[in-house]
């Protein structure tokens, strides 16, 4: 068994599957990380991204398309980040309990829109996932090469936004208005800057993000929507926020590692490892567990996140 593992086969296709696992991973803790950095704590996203896989798999099967698709899974988000927004900005409600309301109702929500569009049959319905893109000269790198540069667009569109947000944030108003908002709300809001606006922005932005990755799950990966599809990806997601310290490139690193983990079950599933498969689908979960334990003490993010902002105050 050892010496299966070992191969280049194995690994290549262990560090591929990983860059697939961890895209939803990192889309969605992309689009947290600037909800979170606004102020606005949106634990939702593990049952946004069942919305977004629903809506993804509905809108590729039907159209035929696998980019409508992914528009149609990224909007279901956006309006679900639109409705967070709403209860925390507007209603001010407690963030953790709204956030938990939405996950429950989507998971319920999907389901039954699942049934009541698709029926329940012994065949699932299934599109063609995304193909690879496998880039010339590259995709001849020794290992590396089917790993990085044989992915599908998303991967790349994904890897290449990392940068993209860091420049947000480090050089442009708009990134530094989404920090201002999230560490000192009343200073933002005495400078010019309208709280309430920005942080609807950047939670609806989060929910747009979720809803992607949900996409990806059934249109990149699986080809089919099922109503687990999602297994817990976004609690990893949130996990991964805290772990990279709300900074793109720590997130890439901690999205990587849940990867891995997930990566590593399947892969081991496959090479039939002596252990009862319920032990090897617990990986995943026992990295989250280790990572909180080991990185989530201490750790201090936005001043002012899952705090709701009053005006009056001033």
């Amino acid at each position: 068994m050892l010496d299966e593992i070992l191969t280049v086969t194995f690994l290549t296709g262990f560090l591929a599957a990983t860059l697939r696992i961890m895209t939803p991973i990192l889309i969605a803790a992309l689009g947290e990380m600037f909800a979170e950095r606004a102020g606005v704590l949106n634990l939702g996203i593990e049952g946004i991204m069942i919305i977004g896989s629903f809506a993804g798999f509905a809108g590729a099967y039907f159209t035929g398309s696998l980019l409508l698709g992914f528009v149609t899974g990224a909007l279901a988000g956006a309006l679900l980040g639109l409705a967070m927004g709403v209860l925390s900005i507007r209603l001010k409600a407690n963030q953790i309990v709204a956030g938990l309301g939405i996950w429950i109702l989507c998971q319920g929500l999907a389901s039954f829109l699942n049934r009541g569009i698709f029926g329940v049959v012994s065949v699932r319905p299934s599109v063609s996932i995304l193909p690879a893109i496998s880039l010339p000269l590259l995709n001849q790198v020794p290992l590396l090469g089917e790993t990085l540069f044989n992915q599908n667009i998303v991967v790349y569109l994904t890897l290449l936004a990392v940068p993209v947000f860091t420049f947000i944030f480090r050089r442009t108003s708009w990134g530094l208005s989404i920090d201002a908002v999230g560490e000192e709300p009343h200073a933002a809001d005495a400078a010019g800057i309208s709280v309430s606006r920005v942080r609807y922005i950047a939670v609806t932005f989060g929910g747009l993000m979720a809803g992607l990755g949900g996409a990806y799950l059934s249109l990149a990966l699986f080809g089919l929507y099922t109503d687990d599809l999602s297994t817990g990806l976004g609690w990893m997601a949130i996990v991964v926020v805290v772990f990279g310290k709300w900074r793109p490139w720590w997130i890439v690193g901690g999205a990587l590692i849940f990867g891995a983990a997930n990566a590593l079950q399947y892969r081991l599933q496959a090479l039939d490892f002596p252990l009862p498969y319920q032990f090897l689908l617990m990986i995943p979960f026992i990295v989250t567990l280790v990572i909180v334990v080991i990185f989530g003490r201490g750790q201090k993010g936005p001043s002012a996140l899952a705090a709701p902002y009053e005006r009056s105050e001033l």
